[in-house]
């Protein structure tokens, strides 16, 4: 497996193999050893599957617990675009978007550090998200940024209107969320 970091401090891309024959494919997407050679310290504590139809946003959604909370994500059925936000105050790149497309026939995960909102949107009929988290879901400190809010400008991959769920819908924008002092500060 290889890793890059990306264009947001500690967002890393993971290569892997794809073992492809007539029955179908094989690949890894997530190897600790890996990981921790490039100075990735990640300890699952929670996986979670989202499956989605097209033109489906799940997100922007980020953690506020005082432990953080990582992601390793991967596209483990159809394809899907995955996007970053860069929202942790004080850093470098805050309000950078990356977007990540992903295929479960490829080799390809993301690895978030703690602070960055996440979400993704369906390129395809149908795609399942699988991700790892290092610490548990905990509701009063798991928040969301409205989606489509103009100042972040996500380029999403839409072929028709954006699908999303009431309270992504009705979600603040990141300067609210940032006049609330309810983003995580970098460190």
């Amino acid at each position: 497996m290889n890793l890059r970091e990306l264009d947001i401090a500690g967002l890393f891309v993971a290569e892997s193999r794809v073992f492809a024959d007539d029955r179908g494919y094989f690949r890894e997407w997530f190897k600790l050893s890996d990981f921790t050679s490039v100075g990735v310290d990640f300890a699952a504590e929670q996986s979670n599957l989202s499956l989605s139809t097209r033109n489906v946003v799940r997100g922007l959604h980020y953690s506020v617990a005082a432990r953080g909370q990582a992601k390793v994500v991967t596209c483990v059925y159809g394809t899907l675009d995955d996007v970053i936000v860069d929202i942790r105050v004080g850093s470098p790149t805050f309000g950078a978007v990356v977007t990540v497309s992903l295929a479960a026939d490829q080799g390809t995960t993301v690895v978030l550090p703690a602070g960055v909102a996440h979400g993704f949107c369906v390129t395809s009929d149908t795609a399942a998200l699988s991700y790892l988290l290092s610490s548990p879901y905990d509701a009063p400190h798991e928040l969301e940024i409205y989606p489509l809010d103009p100042e972040i400008n996500v380029p999403w991959s839409l072929s028709g209107e954006a699908i999303l769920s009431e309270k992504d819908a009705a979600a603040p924008t990141l300067a609210q969320r940032l006049a609330a002092g309810e983003l995580p500060i970098y460190s």
